[in-house]
């Protein structure tokens, strides 16, 4: 089975401000996020760096070929870092580019990482976007002419939305003004919000998709093996179908609880999906999305203690 991780983040240093404060990295793996101290990756991550390195070896121990890497706000731009990890790793990465979207003017930063910087797809971390003192809608005019460029160029979209239908009406105008544009909605639309449904239907689109990275910290209280995501993948596949959705685990932030493995062999292991529903929506999806070619044959490792 090919696994594809559709949602995940890198970063080199953890410097951002979001809201009016601060995050940025303390020692072992901690972080001071928004006034609170907390583990930010696992604890033998001990310079605060999230690489790619790094990742690769998880991926490569849980027979991951893949990943999609997002951007968010909460980590800074990570943009130059990003293109690095890409020209390294092209088989392995597909990074998203992102711009400062709470600054009036970013569509020229965006218009360079689309054009100069080739970025492939645009991260948008559309919760972020509504703060105590400004709000950005995702039909503003700024918004509408990047979209729009993104059509052109086949630049996709991955999306994040707060929580219910907040935000569902200007990703719906969005998506019928820019028909073409391919599209990924970020986090399951979490399920655990009421009216996330409203998200999920976005899938009813031709060219737009979900992925469930942080599906695993959703259900974090009911831990593994997380039997309401299974549900509420089950409610999904039986709403939009199966090939408009895709896993992702938002590495590195839910391994801090779980090894990266199981953010995903839960699903593996369910009796309530077929076969063919979890070798689509844990890689056949993605590839097809993505793009992904000449992925590597990862086969399994005996662990030591078995």
């Amino acid at each position: 089975m090919i696994i594809i991780d559709a949602h995940s983040h890198l970063w080199y240093c953890q410097q951002a401000t979001w809201n009016g404060q601060e995050i940025r990295p303390l020692p072992n793996g901690r972080s001071m996020f928004l006034g609170e101290e907390v583990q930010m990756l696992p604890p033998f991550m001990i310079d605060g760096h999230n690489t790619a390195e790094v990742f690769l070896s998880n991926m490569n121990y849980a027979q991951v070929a893949a990943a999609v890497v997002v951007q968010e706000f909460i980590d800074g731009l990570q943009n130059d870092y990003l293109q690095r990890v890409s020209e390294n790793h092209p088989d392995r990465f597909f990074v998203c580019g992102m711009a400062d979207y709470l600054k009036p003017g970013f569509l020229g930063h965006a218009r360079e990482l689309i054009l100069r910087k080739g970025f492939r797809g645009m991260a948008v971390p559309g919760h972020r976007l509504i703060t105590d003192t400004q709000r950005v809608f995702l039909n503003s005019n700024e918004m509408m002419e990047m979209f729009q460029l993104m059509e052109q160029q086949g630049v996709l979209l991955s999306v994040t939305l707060a929580g219910g239908d907040r935000q569902v009406g200007e990703l719906r105008e969005v998506i019928e003004q820019c028909p073409r544009l391919k599209v990924a909605i970020g986090h399951f639309g979490l399920p655990v919000e009421k009216g996330w449904e409203e998200q999920l239907r976005l899938c009813l689109h031709d060219n737009v998709y979900m992925e469930s990275g942080g599906i695993t910290w959703l259900y974090n209280s009911e831990f593994y093996p997380f039997p309401s995501a299974i549900r509420a993948i089950r409610q999904a596949i039986d709403t939009v179908g199966v090939d408009k959705l895709m896993w992702g685990s938002d590495y590195p932030r839910t391994i801090t609880a779980i090894t990266y493995r199981m953010s995903y062999d839960f699903i593996t292991k369910s009796s309530e999906l077929t076969d063919g529903e979890k070798a689509a929506f844990l890689g056949e999806n993605a590839v097809r999305l993505y793009g992904f070619s000449n992925l590597p044959s990862l086969p399994y490792v005996k662990n030591m203690s078995e």
